[in-house]
């Protein structure tokens, strides 16, 4: 029984805010007891007035008994809202940083390409917007007041134990039994089922496409601005429908309830009517027992419960990621070994074969490559080939399933994970844009304005902005930059990373939207300045390919031909064919009639 409860996320939401804000939490609980036993005091209170007068005695004390409960009853509630304000604020905040830590924790990032953890993850990130209910802040005020009811009903009933001792027990069973009777209803079950949290991420997904600047230019180029709101209309109906349905409350339930818990109040006041009658009861005590009657009904199916799932159902959703997240983005333990200086020799991927989580088919089979330390090798092939599966693999955001990948004949596992990515740069295809200043774009930790400078001229991004301009319009002084001039931007991250120490760099499509020249520019400067470092480029631009010391193309997750520029072209392969399919677009006819190429190519 006691593991059910513990289990039941109503309790995992109490036990977490007690320990993750505990100071607070104890001050809100006291006052949910404080505020819990006002009524019930002030009926005692009233009913002392009332006697005192009968009976002529002073009044001094039960008036100010009285008084002091009124007050208390008027005063504790605004002071439990900003309690509860700052109390849920500060348990928002906690679990933010809970689920920062659980999503950045794990070396690996298989845990953030899972769908069956994305319902659990949107839940947990985007409960404090307001979108899915009350911001936490605003929640506890709610929570508190259905507690309160709750509890301040329990304590009136309580008070008719010196009535009679079977009326507290008839009370609460009766009102009780609206609690059991609708617990059919969604207010009471976890409306957070998987169908509705897809329905609402399929809701907040429209609505982003229309307020957010990402989408506006093709949702007005193409006439989407219909879909997208139909879109938002038919998942929020499918939403609503979903909430609707859960939270109903059913004609039979309903009649049942007011027949039990009339029946109880009939008894019950019946009985207490028949003694004041015939002088059984004095008058001060009726005064007192019909309150608490009343004051016992706050005891009924009321709001506490969409409060308290709304709040709660994040609070679940964290404490379930942190296993899940910890096992799916796990990498294999090693040996801790040192990775300074490396490579001096080679990489080498032996037999790797690597799915990625949920995959049907692996993206690499059999994988083997080896690459020279200090050279420069260009991956090319289709789309879905494995070329940016490989980057991942070296950058060590995943282990292989098989086969293993050695630096200097060492399996990459047995290297320590944060000195070889200190060894390691990457410019990769959907590269971080920061909103921050041009020097924190290009180096985010920090480096001498020298090396910044040094690192956007080697990536031909001189004269972008000063280095202490925001790179966002969003911010006073902020500029925005072209597609372009953002890559120019990264590529000098990547720079200004060989400036601190890393031997090795991998470009993934880092220069896409350039033109063909100012690609094969940018690169010629990039293998310049890492002339002593290992280059890897994944490009589907050949003029860019064709500069590296070897090639190899990549398909169906292997290596089906390796060479230079010149020996796969003689080669009449798959490399070829690509290459004169390309080329085909760079070529021109002379005034002698005689096609000539364009160099760029």
């Amino acid at each position: 029984m006691i593991e059910r409860l513990r289990a039941r996320q109503e309790w995992q939401f109490f036990a977490t805010m007690r320990s993750a804000v505990p100071g607070l939490a104890w001050a809100w609980w006291l006052l949910v007891v404080l505020r819990s036993t006002l009524p019930a005091l002030l009926a005692i209170a009233t009913g002392v007035l009332v006697g005192a007068v009968q009976r002529g005695d002073a009044l001094a004390g039960p008036l100010v008994f009285m008084g002091a409960s009124f007050v208390a009853l008027q005063v504790l509630p605004p002071l439990h809202t900003a309690v509860g304000a700052n109390l849920g604020s500060r348990f928002a905040n906690w679990l933010n940083e809970e689920l920062m830590s659980t999503t950045l924790a794990p070396e690996g990032i298989g845990h953030l390409e899972r769908g069956d953890l994305t319902n659990d993850l949107t839940t947990a990130r985007d409960f404090d917007l307001g979108i899915t209910g009350p911001p936490m802040s605003m929640n506890m005020d709610f929570i508190a007041s259905g507690l309160t009811m709750l509890l301040g009903g329990i304590v009136s009933a309580i008070v008719l134990f010196a009535f009679a001792w079977w009326a507290p027990p008839v009370l609460l069973v009766a009102w009780g039994c609206t609690h059991w009777l609708l617990r059919e209803s969604g207010v009471w079950r976890d409306r957070r089922t998987n169908e509705v949290q897809t329905a609402q991420r399929h809701t907040d997904y429209a609505y982003r496409m229309a307020v957010e600047p990402p989408a506006a230019k093709e949702v007005r180029l193409f006439g989407l601005a219909p879909w997208v709101i139909e879109r938002f209309s038919s998942n929020r109906r499918r939403l609503h429908d979903l909430q609707y349905e859960a939270t109903r409350i059913r004609e039979k339930p309903l009649a049942l309830c007011l027949l039990i818990v009339a029946a109880a109040n009939a008894v019950v006041c019946w009985v207490l009517a028949t003694r004041a009658y015939d002088g059984r009861l004095g008058v001060s005590s009726a005064v007192v027992f019909a309150q608490a009657i009343v004051g016992s009904s706050a005891i009924a199916f009321g709001g506490l419960s969409w409060a308290l799932d709304g709040a709660a159902a994040p609070v679940a959703a964290v404490l379930r990621l942190r296993p899940q997240m910890a096992t799916a983005g796990a990498l294999t333990a090693g040996a801790g070994r040192s990775a300074k200086e490396l490579p001096r020799s080679e990489i080498r991927f032996r037999d790797v074969t690597f799915t990625y989580p949920n995959g049907l088919t692996p993206v690499l089979e059999h994988f083997d490559l080896t690459i020279p330390a200090g050279s420069s090798l260009a991956i090319v092939g289709q789309n879905g080939a494995g070329k940016t599966t490989l980057a991942k693999l070296l950058c060590r955001l995943y282990d292989p399933e098989s086969g293993a990948i050695e630096i200097d004949g060492i399996d990459l596992r047995e290297l320590d994970v944060h000195e070889w990515r200190r060894r390691l740069t990457a410019v990769f295809q959907d590269f971080v844009r920061y909103e921050l200043s041009l020097a924190d774009n290009v180096a985010p930790l920090g480096a001498p304005s020298n090396d910044i400078e040094a690192a956007l001229s080697a990536a031909g991004a001189d004269g972008l902005a000063s280095l202490d301009t925001p790179l966002a319009r969003g911010y006073r002084g902020g500029t925005d930059l072209s597609g372009g001039q953002w890559q120019r931007v990264a590529l000098a991250r990547a720079m200004a990373a060989v400036h601190s120490g890393a031997g090795v760099v991998l470009l993934d499509e880092p220069t896409a939207m350039l033109d063909v020249r100012g690609e094969a520019e940018i690169f010629e400067r990039v293998l310049a300045a890492t002339r002593d470092c290992t280059t890897i480029l994944v490009s589907h631009r050949f003029s860019t390919v064709r500069l590296a010391d070897r090639i190899v193309v990549v398909e169906h997750g292997r290596v089906i031909e390796d060479g230079t520029h010149d020996e796969l072209v003689a080669l009449g392969g798959r490399y070829r064919t690509m290459y004169e399919l390309q080329a085909s677009r760079f070529v021109e006819v002379d005034e002698l009639g005689e096609e000539v190429v364009h160099e760029s190519l």
